[in-house]
């Protein structure tokens, strides 16, 4: 690395270090980093703003006025002027899919900010015609029909037009997927095609696909038959990786909580991972959950990976978390506006409560997608029920809970459990209020009842396939 990959490699940890208030003081160091005349966040409750701070062997040396850093500086030190700008502690995500997300990052278009479909069928056109074969391209989250102009969806033919010979797949939220003829005919789809489980195929009168796959009534056909779709080879998946964790740090994250996701296996897709962790390439810190991937056996991954490893595993750069979002195929309540709230399987609290025992009995913590307060009430009688037999060592958090009623958060306050938020309503909030009225969406999720009532919240993304991976989304209208 050079000496200024270094600095900026010591400014991403150090800045992180000051969001948990740890403003370490020394006279035995001499900064090799020093930020002036700026208005730099530490989040320090004593001291919540310092005029510089000095950075050292990538951590908060002091942070105060002027007069108070200025001297520190040794004849080696680099001192940036900030010119009154802010400076912030890098941001943790609570809640997102890094690892997964790292793995097709260079094959994505992205549609975040842009301001008409006219220009995101120019960017798909562009990207169509640099895409090597075999591979596709994958438009996947970050962006909503509301924010174009023309406030509507790109058509099947409008996406024909512009990539006619490149696999393209879209995927609108938890919804559906509009593929273009390419990617029909990459896929072997025709008019003797079954629907794929979870899901239907919309057919036009001849039978023949006609490219939109609609979630009726789950996800699981949007992300299988985006699993079949081409891999990159190992090498570029790590270059793929590193380029997605630059493009976090860009935008002021510097940790993550990775909630792990559908088709990531462990140990087999954490590969890259680990080898950037070597390497000492990871310009994030990620903190991962291990997510149940095979209905049916859950349970038994559970047991295995409790034989494997144990939270904590790893060091401060990538270390395991603990079980979940899914910790049951059958607890899935992935929330798709565009259809009614999903009903669970009768054998739903069955299959979900050996696994909760499990992970209480081995000390993981865990966490479990929950999007509906109807979810949440049962998935919480089965918590009380463990805890009943065997109380919680460790936190649970729940993931999302858009509609939690104020009984549902006391209990998760009672059971010394956590909740984590996400801005997906900035991305289907108008579903939403077509479904369920705008009262209803005044408190979605109801963020200050959750503070108010001292259940501890953590706010993330959910990035990268429904929601964008740009945290200030969220923060910039919260």
């Amino acid at each position: 690395m050079t000496r200024r990959e270094l600095l900026q490699s010591a400014v991403t940890a150090a800045l992180s270090s000051l969001a948990v208030g740890h403003t370490q003081e020394t006279s035995m160091a001499t900064p090799d980093l020093i930020l002036s005349n700026g208005h730099i966040t530490t989040l320090d409750r004593g001291t919540s703003e310092a005029q510089a701070v000095a950075i050292g062997d990538g951590r908060i040396l002091r942070a105060g006025s002027m007069a108070e850093i200025m001297p520190l500086a040794g004849p080696r030190t680099e001192v940036i002027d900030l010119q009154g700008r802010r400076a912030i502690p890098g941001l943790n995500d609570s809640h997102t899919h890094l690892i997964r997300g790292g793995l097709y990052y260079n094959m994505e278009l992205r549609w975040e900010g842009v301001p008409s479909l006219a220009d995101a069928l120019r960017l798909l056109k562009e990207q169509a015609a640099r895409t090597p074969a075999p591979q596709w391209v994958r438009v996947v989250g970050g962006w909503s029909e509301f924010q174009f102009a023309e406030r509507r969806m790109p058509t099947l033919a409008e996406i024909n037009a512009v990539a006619p010979e490149t696999p393209v797949f879209v995927l609108h939220l938890y919804g559906r997927a509009l593929l273009n003829r390419a990617a029909t005919r990459a896929l072997g789809f025709d008019k003797n095609t079954p629907n794929p489980p979870g899901g239907q195929i919309e057919r036009a009168a001849n039978g023949e696909p006609t490219g939109l796959l609609v979630a009726k009534p789950s996800a699981l056909i949007l992300y299988s038959t985006l699993g079949q779709a081409p891999k990159l080879p190992l090498e570029d998946q790590a270059n793929s990786t590193r380029h997605f964790m630059r493009e976090l740090n860009r935008l002021g994250i510097t940790s993550v909580i990775d909630a792990g996701g559908g088709g990531q296996n462990y140990p087999e897709d954490y590969a890259v991972i680990q080898r950037l962790h070597q390497d000492r390439q990871m310009t994030v810190r990620v903190a991962y959950n291990l997510f149940a991937q095979k209905a049916g056996e859950e349970l038994d991954s559970f047991r295995r990976w409790t034989e494997m490893t144990t939270p904590g595993a790893g060091d401060a750069q990538l270390r395991m978390n603990g079980g979940g979002e899914n910790l049951t195929w059958s607890a899935g309540d992935f929330e798709n506006f565009l259809e009614p709230r999903p009903e669970f399987a009768p054998t739903m609290e069955r299959e979900l409560e050996p696994i909760v025992e499990l992970l209480v009995e081995k000390r993981w913590p865990f966490r479990l997608h929950a999007t509906y307060d109807e979810s949440i009430h049962r998935f919480l009688t089965v918590f009380e029920r463990v805890n009943g037999r065997r109380p919680f060592a460790t936190r649970f958090i729940i993931d999302h809970a858009e509609t939690i009623s104020e009984p549902n958060i006391e209990r998760i306050k009672a059971l010394g459990g956590g909740i984590a938020i996400q801005h997906r309503m900035a991305f289907q909030g108008e579903y939403f209020v077509e479904r369920y009225g705008a009262k209803a969406a005044e408190a979605t999720p109801p963020v200050s009842k959750m503070l108010t009532l001292g259940v501890p919240v953590g706010a993330g993304t959910d990035a990268t396939r429904v929601a964008s991976y740009n945290p200030w989304v969220c923060l910039s209208t919260g």
